[in-house]
């Protein structure tokens, strides 16, 4: 990488991506203490391969990736249909487990769809950008997506599924799809949401909904979690009660502290005025991945910043969404906070993709 490259880099993103990291370590730390810091150990070994993944992700032109992403794709299609056939863990067929390390596909899955995905828009706007409004191209574009979805769904891992359509919908908007699919889209939604729900969702779905609407209603069931989370949250006041002085954290209440509810955790021990602190970065950091979409090279480069924005914003929003009660809970890790090394690794790849990016701009092009 060129010294011209090196300056061009938006190296914000990646010191906010660190410091969400380490936050989440101390968060671990003392959520951990009874089991002798046995995933706060595992989460410092993800943490250096995942700064290690980045940086080789840095220094590969994001082109090349691209181009290689269809083959990547396909071994990815093939593991998601393989992971079906794994033991459930916690009722879910999601994970291989490979010893020390629990690999989940279908969150790297999640890079490589928004590769392909770009690679095919790409392709489609190669001669005329309104190429992408014809219905058969758009149906293309869905097919590469709604596999994965498909699969995931059958795992089934409703929030994963979901980052992917939040991708692809703001990667769509920025390679110009015309205003009339949104709206019918919009539409297809109102209208195809009560049919979903009463006639295609599963009885444990429906559930996570009737609690989230009302967990009081079964408190010592589903209904446990979310109300020893709202109450961690509540107890923590502006400054937290403490590192390892948390109530529900320490004494077991609150469950699984270490991923779902990781923000909690920080909620209870460390307060208000850090787990603000946490929404007021993730909001810069998402702000700063959608600059570099707007100032990338060239139309790849937007499209690939574009998915990771989508991917960001939706794990964030329903993560402490989930956590506060405002939405259902779906089992959204936190990037870069949650316990999880496909997740930690799968962010860190998105960071490498977006320093990429940034890295060749020709910053003088916008200066007047």
């Amino acid at each position: 990488m060129r010294k011209r490259e090196l300056k061009n880099i938006e190296w914000s993103i990646l010191i906010v991506a660190i410091i969400l990291c380490v936050i989440g370590l101390v968060a671990l730390f003392s959520a951990t203490q009874e089991a002798e810091h046995d995933e706060f150990n595992k989460q410092c070994v993800w943490f250096g391969i995942s700064l290690v993944t980045m940086v080789i992700v840095m220094f590969i032109d994001y082109d090349l990736i691209v181009k290689a992403s269809p083959i990547i794709y396909g071994i990815f299609i093939i593991l998601l249909i393989a992971v079906l056939f794994t033991a459930p863990v916690n009722g879910a067929t999601s994970w291989f487990d490979i010893g020390f390390f629990s690999f989940q596909p279908g969150e790297f899955a999640k890079i490589f769809v928004i590769l392909f995905l770009t690679y095919a828009i790409t392709k489609i706007q190669k001669n005329n950008k309104d190429d992408i409004n014809k219905p058969t191209r758009l149906l293309i574009l869905f097919a590469i997506l709604g596999v994965p979805v498909l699969l995931i769904i059958k795992q089934p891992d409703y929030g994963t599924a979901a980052a992917f359509i939040i991708a692809t919908a703001i990667m769509l908007i920025t390679s110009g799809i015309n205003k009339k699919y949104i709206i019918i889209t919009a539409l297809l939604i109102v209208i195809l949401v009560p049919i979903l729900y009463n006639f295609v969702l599963p009885e444990h779905a429906k559930k996570r909904i009737e609690i989230f609407l009302n967990p009081e209603s079964d408190p010592r069931g589903s209904g446990y979690n979310i109300i020893q989370s709202k109450l961690a949250i509540g107890a923590g006041g502006l400054t937290g009660m403490g590192l390892f002085k948390g109530n529900q954290t320490q004494l077991g209440f609150l469950y699984p502290k270490t991923t779902d509810f990781i923000f909690a955790v920080i909620s209870e021990e460390m307060g208000f005025v850090v787990a603000c602190s946490i929404v007021i970065l993730y909001v810069y950091l998402i702000t700063k991945c959608l600059y570099v979409a707007k100032t990338s090279k060239d139309e790849m480069g937007s499209l690939i910043a574009s998915g990771i924005v989508g991917v960001f914003i939706f794990h964030m929003v329903e993560n402490i969404g989930m956590v506060m009660g405002l939405l259902p809970i779906t089992g959204v890790p936190l990037p870069f906070i949650s316990y999880g090394g496909s997740s930690l690794i799968t962010n860190f790849i998105c960071i490498g993709l977006i320093l990429n990016i940034s890295s060749k701009r020709q910053k003088t092009i916008f200066v007047k």
